[in-house]
């Protein structure tokens, strides 16, 4: 492990020929009169694997960050993970991984989130128990749900459904926003479903579209397209808002807690992004 953090530093100097995200983070701080005044950072080595007949590693740095906005103090967390391969004894092909992209965007059958007079429902959204499970699993994974690759709609979908948020549909895949240990509609599982789900749904779970992310409270959406292409990528919860009273939000694929909202120190953003924001309510 010390081999692998002594490589890790001098890639992360190698990354500075563009801006690195250390650069885009400190200058989305600074751009919000935000500052990082302590840095903690531990790493772990996750996982062995196979790929195109290779064995490649996965380690994951888990780091946190001490913010201080005005006179307010919160703590940021964020695990990046790392892949690389062995050939002899040395390290190569040393990646850092991203948020992965929607390959082609699924869509959503005419009227499918119209909920007819047989299926209507009505539920008050408890904002603090999805917030509170937001917490509880940004960095883990309830073990009563499965676990995808790209986990971050899943993720929302279960902060979700502990504010109260009733199931229906099921089992079209296509239809309502639901779970069962054998399947799931696509608005659970995939961004882009979501994001079309909540503006087209009628009953139940709804999410009413505002302009502007300070208009969002706590247990509210977000959903990016980062490319600005139409097909909707990653979703996030705000878990609490910062001094200047703009969304901090949780997120899984790349676990982060108390993140601003606008992403601009990822590694996906573009200045082509789009963002839509839910109020989620009945």
């Amino acid at each position: 492990m010390e081999k692998l953090k002594a490589y890790w530093l001098d890639f992360l100097q190698e990354e500075r020929g563009e801006e690195s995200w250390w650069d885009k983070k400190k200058a989305c701080c600074e751009k919000r009169g935000a500052k990082i005044v302590r840095v903690e950072g531990k790493g772990h080595l996750f996982r062995k694997f196979r790929y195109d007949s290779e064995t490649m590693y996965e380690y994951r740095l888990h780091f946190s960050y001490l913010t201080k906005q005005k006179d307010k103090l919160y703590l940021e967390e964020e695990v990046i993970p790392y892949t690389f391969k062995m050939e002899k004894g040395s390290i190569v092909e040393h990646k850092r991984g991203s948020i992965p992209k929607v390959k082609s965007p699924l869509s959503i059958a005419p009227n499918a989130n119209r909920a007819s007079n047989q299926e209507r429902m009505r539920f008050t959204y408890d904002r603090l128990a999805a917030v509170q499970y937001a917490e509880r699993w940004w960095n883990s994974y309830n073990p009563n749900f499965r676990k995808f690759d790209v986990d971050c709609t899943n993720y929302i979908s279960q902060c979700l459904l502990a504010g109260g948020a009733p199931m229906r549909g099921a089992p079209v895949r296509e239809r309502g926003w639901w779970y069962n240990q054998d399947s799931w509609s696509f608005s659970w599982a995939v961004a882009h479903s979501m994001r079309w789900y909540l503006s087209g749904s009628t009953d139940g779970l709804q999410g009413k579209e505002v302009s502007s992310a300070e208009e969002l409270e706590p247990g509210d959406i977000i959903c990016y397209d980062f490319q600005g292409n139409g097909r909707w990528d990653h979703n996030t919860i705000v878990v609490t808002k910062d001094a200047a009273g703009m969304p901090l939000v949780n997120a899984h694929t790349d676990n982060s807690r108390n993140r601003y909202w606008s992403y601009e120190d990822s590694t996906a953003w573009t200045p082509n992004i789009q963002y839509k924001f839910f109020r989620i309510g009945s």
